[in-house]
């Protein structure tokens, strides 16, 4: 694997999937062997919130790269509302990501095999996908994915409540969401409703056997170390931890360059 940095050329546009608009950008590999990385935002992401670590890690790497916004995420097509105008909570969402629209997302991209890039609900998506299609998943690097629901994780999206009531969060969103109200109700009320207590994705784990390179802050608002010790004790393939000091949710925004040096320590392992 290539780490010098190289120039990437980017494209960008609108995948018609099952009638929705799906905004994708794909950075074009600069390494013809290179594989290709997926990326999968977090509750709240899109493609514009990745920033420009995709385009860093591909000028590393050489690889290629599909960053795309869900439904209902950037300016992709919306969240249906119900006949009240309100979005309903939806304990179905990462299941219907990760077994049906990932799936095609990846076909309208051209992409048979990947290496999974999730961030917290992506990464739970990432772990989802490997599970039920080992074929087409070569690795997964998860950055605070959920595999359960901790405590922790209801009292961190309550919180994130009351700084979206304040306007500041609502506010952030804006800027890189058509519908930010949508998404931030589909989390809200999904996550903090007692019925979505007992997810998990227990059940999958153990279908997993690709490299999984889990990486965790320790002072993460939304989950604990023990989404990664749970990975590491169920899955059928090789395991990576890494745990970082003085940092939250978002490792690859806070330590860009701690990442990427993990990132291509682990890339060689996925074939």
């Amino acid at each position: 694997m290539s780490t010098a940095s190289q120039t990437t050329t980017t494209t960008s546009g609108y995948f018609s999937i099952d009638g929705l608009s799906i905004e994708y950008r794909k950075i074009e590999a600069t390494e013809r062997w290179a594989p290709t990385l997926v990326f999968l935002h977090e509750g709240l992401g899109s493609v514009g919130l990745w920033r420009d670590f995709p385009d860093r890690l591909c000028a590393a790497t050489g690889c290629g790269a599909l960053i795309y916004s869900r439904q209902g995420h950037g300016s992709s097509t919306p969240l249906p509302r119900n006949a009240a105008g309100e979005i309903d909570p939806d304990a179905e969402y990462l299941k219907r990501e990760a077994d049906e629209m990932l799936p095609k997302v990846m076909d309208a991209a051209g992409i048979d095999r990947a290496i999974l890039v999730g961030h917290s609900d992506g990464g739970s998506i990432a772990l989802m996908m490997a599970a039920t299609n080992p074929h087409r998943v070569i690795g997964c690097i998860v950055e605070a994915p959920h595999v359960m629901v901790e405590e922790i994780t209801v009292k961190g999206i309550r919180r994130a409540s009351r700084a979206y009531s304040s306007g500041d969060l609502r506010d952030g969103l804006a800027k890189y969401h058509k519908d930010p109200e949508g998404i931030f109700m589909r989390w809200y009320r999904t996550w903090t409703n007692p019925g979505f207590a007992a997810w998990n994705i227990y059940n999958r784990l153990p279908h997993i056997r690709c490299p999984i390179l889990g990486i965790q802050g320790e002072e993460d608002q939304y989950g604990s170390f023990s989404q990664l010790t749970t990975i590491r004790d169920s899955v059928a393939g090789p395991v990576e931890m890494q745990g970082l000091k003085r940092c939250g949710h978002t490792p690859h925004g806070e330590y860009p360059e701690l990442v990427m040096e993990s990132i291509l320590k682990f890339l060689p392992l996925c074939r």
